[in-house]
C-alpha cells in the first residue's frame, strides 16, 4: 500500500508563506480569545496540521473533537497519540447518551441510508450538538476547512463570523493537498492511517469509504447521497443557505 505521504506530499510555490500566514493568524487569535478559543478537530489529515501548529509553538488553544460513537478505530486511536506526542488534553465531546439509545432503538442502526432526513437527524445528534456545547462559552474556534475540499467550500475564508458571533478561523483556507502533506511530512506529523488506504476525507463509519481514482475528494462521504444533499450543518455555506461537514 502506497501511503499517503508518497502519494501526495510535494512542496509549491508560496508553501513557507503560506505556514507563516496560518501561524500568525493562530498566534493573533490565541492573543485576542485568551482562554476561549478551541480547535475543533475531526483527527482528519488538515486538522492534524493544524493541532501541530498549536503544539509546537505552545499557542493557548484548546483542541475537541466530536466522539460521535460512530466513529473509525483508526479515528478514535488518534487520540492518545496526539496527548502523547504533543503532551495535550483532547475533549471529547459525545452525543447525549440516551438520545442516542432512543435514535438507534427507533430507527435501526442504519437510518441514515433510509433517507436524507434521518442522515440529518443523526449528525444533529451526533455533531450538531455536541459540537453546541463544546462552543459554549468559548468566543473563537479553528478548523480546518480548505478551499480546495468542495465546490461549497472554494470561498472559504481565513476568518469569519458564524451565526452565534464567534470568531472562526480557517487557517489553511488557502492550503492545497500536496501543501498538508508537505507540512506533515516535514515534521512527522501522526495521521489517521485511513488515509493511507485512499481516505482522504473521514467522518462516521457508516458514512465513509474510500474513493476510487479520478473520483472527487469527498467523494466517499454520504456516496449514496446525491450532491446536492451531502451536508451534516458544521459548517455553513457562504453564498446558500447549503451546509456541509
Amino acid at each position: 500500500m502506497n501511503r499517503a505521504i508518497d502519494l501526495y506530499a510535494r512542496p509549491t510555490p508560496g508553501f513557507d508563506s503560506r505556514v507563516a500566514h496560518a501561524l500568525a493568524q493562530l498566534r493573533l487569535a490565541a492573543a485576542q480569545h485568551a482562554g476561549r478559543i478551541v480547535q475543533t478537530t475531526s483527527l482528519g489529515a488538515e486538522d492534524m496540521v493544524v493541532t501541530d501548529l498549536i503544539a509546537r509553538h505552545r499557542l493557548p488553544i484548546a483542541l475537541a473533537t466530536l466522539d460521535t460513537g460512530q466513529l473509525h478505530e483508526q479515528t478514535l486511536a488518534l487520540i492518545p497519540r496526539i496527548e502523547a506526542r504533543f503532551g495535550l488534553k483532547v475533549e471529547r465531546w459525545q452525543p447525549r447518551a440516551e438520545q442516542a439509545i432512543h435514535f438507534v432503538a427507533r430507527h435501526g442502526d442504519t437510518a441514515m441510508r433510509r433517507s436524507v432526513e434521518l442522515r440529518q437527524a443523526c449528525c444533529r445528534l451526533r455533531k450538531l450538538e455536541p459540537l453546541a456545547r463544546a462552543l459554549a462559552g468559548r468566543s473563537a474556534w479553528v478548523t480546518g476547512l480548505r478551499r480546495e475540499q468542495s465546490g461549497s467550500r472554494v470561498e472559504v475564508p481565513h476568518e469569519e463570523t458564524d451565526d452565534q458571533g464567534r470568531a472562526k478561523l480557517n487557517p489553511l483556507a488557502d492550503w492545497s493537498w500536496a501543501d498538508v502533506w508537505h507540512y506533515i511530512a516535514q515534521h512527522e506529523v501522526p495521521y489517521n492511517p485511513l488515509h493511507d488506504a485512499y481516505f482522504p476525507s473521514i467522518g462516521c463509519e457508516p458514512c465513509t469509504r474510500a474513493i476510487a481514482v479520478g473520483e472527487d475528494f469527498r467523494a466517499g462521504r454520504w456516496w449514496w447521497e446525491s450532491e446536492s444533499a451531502k451536508e451534516c450543518g458544521l459548517h455553513p455555506s457562504r453564498n446558500t443557505k447549503e451546509v456541509t461537514a
